[in-house]
């Protein structure tokens, strides 16, 4: 009996060498070390949102890249605009086609502001005012509360027009609020009800259409707080387009985070937001047009009205022009900053993802030089141990040829 016990404990502690080395980890699941494995677990969750927080930031980086690319060209074109207004100043030029040049040179800079968007957002046209927040990082307290925290960029106006006006989203005027409740889509919903969705349902689209929606919920369960998510309509976009990257904005936010109280889906132009927790979420969708020029002067309104022609016009161009070069060089200034910043962010998240890895595997991963040598000593072991039984096995035998 002392035998085959120490033969059972020597096979168990073989299985559990030979499932150490099989995984490559010393905790691969609750029963080896609850403690550790809920930590690397937790950790583990947090270094696959880092990544996907990574992926956001590479976005950011590019949608603010091009921005500052665009501002840059505007700011070359705004240079060879000032030349050209300071060979004006001479009575002896032709001014008339100087004032052609520039005039060539203003629809070109119309050209770059416009086309200054990454994924439908644009920061150069002056559709909007609102910084535009990318997620940054995933804060975790002490006592295991996670929260986003978001780099805001500031949006620049270096267009020649930025005038808006009501939208139709859905089937309201320009704003719809309402509260998701209980699938009651109602704004005089006071219930605080789980398992309310909520459709917004995408009725026109047009060039240059921003469409927005704000999930809200800072009033009651304070989980998600306020987030805007933003897309500028293209010539080739559609209802559907435009409502399925919205949705995927919203989608790959809350997965990012790990909210769970939300989510979204999307059938042809139209979005349903549902609302798991049970407290009411804010949802506010608005719509706004683009504007026709010359209705509403934007940051670089003032080049509609230079005009060299005569004397009088070109020395107020020579002024006008300082104001624009102004303008466009801190709107390119800014978002430099905003994109250097963003990148480090980037930087750091993937350092961070290193550090927790490298961090995770030392919790749990197996020392396998010590696991090897483990399993080479508990063969031997295991060899000597059947002999032992053996010999045990063998000496009733011995005792019964006694009395023969």
């Amino acid at each position: 009996m002392v035998a085959l016990d120490t033969l059972r404990n020597i096979n168990k502690n073989l299985a559990s060498v030979q499932n150490e080395i099989s995984t490559g980890k010393k905790v691969s699941s609750a029963k080896d070390n609850a403690a550790i494995w809920a930590i690397s677990t937790v950790m583990s969750t947090d270094v696959e949102s880092f990544k996907t927080i990574s992926d956001s930031l590479n976005l950011g980086s590019s949608t603010v890249g091009v921005a500052r690319s665009a501002a840059e060209a505007v700011t070359e074109n705004l240079q060879s605009i000032k030349n050209l207004i300071v060979s004006a100043q001479q009575s002896n030029v032709d001014r008339d086609k100087i004032q052609a040049d520039i005039d060539e040179l203003t629809k070109g800079i119309q050209t770059s502001v416009s086309g200054a968007q990454f994924n439908g957002l644009n920061l150069l046209d002056g559709s909007s005012s609102a910084d535009v927040d990318f997620l940054a990082s995933l804060d975790r307290s002490s006592s295991g509360t996670v929260s986003a925290s978001y780099i805001s960029v500031g949006r620049q106006d270096l267009s020649l027009s930025n005038s808006a006006t009501a939208a139709t989203f859905g089937t309201t005027a320009n704003a719809d609020q309402t509260i998701i409740d209980s699938g009651v889509n109602s704004g005089t919903a006071t219930s605080a009800a789980a398992g309310g969705t909520l459709d917004i349902a995408i009725a026109s689209v047009a060039d240059g259409n921003s469409y927005r929606i704000l999930l809200n919920d800072s009033a009651t369960n304070n989980t998600l707080g306020q987030r805007t998510f933003e897309y500028v309509a293209g010539s080739s976009d559609s209802a559907d387009s435009v409502a399925a990257n919205l949705a995927n904005q919203i989608s790959t936010y809350l997965s990012a985070t790990g909210e769970t109280n939300y989510s979204v889906s999307r059938t042809d132009g139209t979005i349903t937001i549902a609302n798991a927790s049970g407290a009411a979420l804010a949802v506010t969708a608005t719509a706004t047009t683009g504007g026709t020029a010359g209705t509403s002067t934007g940051g670089l309104g003032n080049l509609a009205t230079i005009d060299v022609t005569t004397d009088a016009g070109a020395t107020a161009a020579l002024t006008a022009i300082e104001g624009l070069l102004q303008t466009s060089i801190d709107a390119a200034s800014a978002l430099g900053s905003s994109q250097k910043r963003i990148e480090n962010q980037g930087e750091f998240v993937n350092s961070l993802v290193d550090a927790m890895t490298t961090g995770i595997g030392g919790l749990t991963d197996a020392d396998m030089e010590a696991a090897s040598a483990r399993l080479q000593a508990l063969q031997v072991q295991q060899q000597l141990g059947v002999q032992a039984l053996s010999i045990a096995n063998s000496a009733p035998q011995q005792l019964l040829s006694l009395f023969r």
